[in-house]
């Protein structure tokens, strides 16, 4: 008659404890004594990166910070923080979560890459103690855990690479290549240097991370094509719109107040001034 789960529990348990008392494997002072050792390695290493990463970097020739060494400089360039062209991303490590956002259409799915799937793969996880109650280690007769770990490492490595070499924004290349210019011709608002300074801050933003232009951009997020957008408003109402687009019921987008007075005036002359055209640049 085959055994029960718990009495099978209960010899296993047996037999461990008779091992323990024959063999000294008690958790004390064995155990202990290799995660102590174990836990000095580990802070030995960051010491010692920390050590060669200090005295690794040298002086720079022009003296504004340090030339990156072995493990880096230790110290960049200091922060500009009226940029208007840098686009934030994550640590290397949320890579992966970074790219799975590209790859779900916003807004309806985004919830399904920020919270649905990695909640999933975390019960998951956390529960893996409790569904997975073998006391088999081998991994050629745990195909399916193996397979599974196999997966999940290849695609967070996939995902992590994906992201990490994504490109964020077209607002430099636009600039090198006169692109605003060319959109101020298509558009007939060429000599109106407001139009015209919108138009190049509206490239350097990171406005066309989201939205297309005259064929240019990702046109992710849902947002929408601004070619001829100033068919809709007037300026005045942009500035408005760009100040606080929460006031008109989008809550995605979020405020470029920072940007001050006189870059949205010029935001909102370049929008009014886009009445629609056609683009003879191919997409970018």
């Amino acid at each position: 008659m085959a055994k029960g789960l718990g009495e099978q529990n209960r010899e296993w348990f047996a037999r461990y404890k008779d091992d323990v008392k024959k063999e000294g494997k008690a958790f004390f002072p064995r155990a202990m004594l290799h995660d102590t050792v174990m836990g000095f390695v580990v802070v030995g290493v960051i010491i010692g990166l920390a050590v060669i990463w200090y005295y690794g970097a040298g002086d720079s020739p022009e003296g504004e910070g340090l030339e990156p060494g072995i493990l880096g400089p230790l110290y960049a360039a200091p922060a500009e923080p009226g940029t208007t062209d840098f686009i934030p991303r994550p640590d290397w490590y949320f890579y992966f979560l970074f790219y799975l956002l590209r790859i779900f259409e916003w807004p309806e799915t985004v919830v399904v890459a920020t919270v649905g799937i990695p909640t999933v793969l975390l019960v998951l996880l956390l529960g893996l103690p409790f569904y997975d109650r073998r006391r088999e280690r081998r991994p050629s007769r745990r195909p399916v855990a193996m397979v599974a770990a196999l997966l999940t490492v290849l695609s967070m490595g996939v995902l992590t690479y994906k992201g990490a070499t994504a490109e964020e924004s077209l607002g430099s290349t636009l600039i090198a290549d006169g692109v605003p210019k060319e959109w101020a011709e298509e558009q007939g608002f060429a000599g109106d240097e407001q139009a015209e300074a919108g138009a190049t801050l509206f490239a350097q933003a990171g406005c066309l991370q989201c939205h297309i232009y005259l064929g240019f951009g990702a046109g992710a997020l849902g947002a929408p094509d601004l070619s001829e957008i100033g068919q809709t408003n007037d300026a005045e109402y942009f500035v408005q719109y760009l100040a606080n687009p929460s006031r008109f019921g989008n809550n995605v987008m979020g405020s470029y107040s920072y940007l001050g007075e006189e870059n949205l005036a010029a935001l909102g002359a370049f929008l009014e001034a886009s009445k629609g055209g056609e683009s003879d640049s191919d997409s970018r």
